[in-house]
């Protein structure tokens, strides 16, 4: 983590408390921002990204965008639009994301990218990167609300790269 990184965990049980996870994120998320999803399939990036929208106050159902790459979530109210990118199909770089025009919408939406490694991080030196991981093994506790069989609890890691971030309010994200 470079001195122009803050980062935090959060312990997370049931999909309900990722979507709440979602909300207080979107608190701290304005126009401009840029948000990369890492997470294995079923590990609950589409249940936070939900909370976002929700947060965000924007129209629509917050769903999985891997048929369509792409979904646009207009606000309700005067807030920031959310796109939702699900980038798990894009093999190339930011040359195959540049069809998306990310780079128009980024301004004045947050842009939130669900397999974004590696794929996105050119757009903005100013992002957050959210890595979710499964409790895995013996001992990690069953929650049978999660959508796998083999639910479990998340492990959330949030880290805020560039100066946008260094008093944003990341490490708050603990509380609640």
């Amino acid at each position: 983590m470079s001195a122009t990184a803050t980062q935090t965990r959060v312990t997370v049980e049931t999909p309900e408390r990722m979507q709440e996870l979602g909300r207080r994120l979107a608190a701290l998320l304005r126009p401009g921002d840029l948000v990369l999803l890492t997470g294995e399939l079923g590990a609950g990036k589409t249940t936070l990204t939900r909370g976002l929208g929700e947060g965000l106050g924007v129209r629509g159902a917050v769903t999985s965008p891997t048929f369509v790459i792409a979904r646009v979530h207009p606000p309700l109210t005067g807030g920031p639009a959310l796109v939702h990118v699900d980038a798990y199909r894009l093999g190339g770089g930011l040359d195959e994301m540049e069809d998306l025009d990310l780079d128009v919408s980024l301004p004045e939406s947050v842009v939130v990218v669900e397999w974004g490694d590696g794929k996105v991080e050119e757009l903005s030196d100013d992002r957050l990167h959210v890595v979710i991981e499964r409790a895995v093994g013996a001992d990690a506790p069953v929650d049978a609300g999660w959508e796998s069989d083999a639910a479990d609890v998340r492990t959330v890691t949030v880290t805020g790269i560039g100066a946008r971030w260094a008093d944003a309010g990341v490490a708050e994200l603990t509380a609640g």
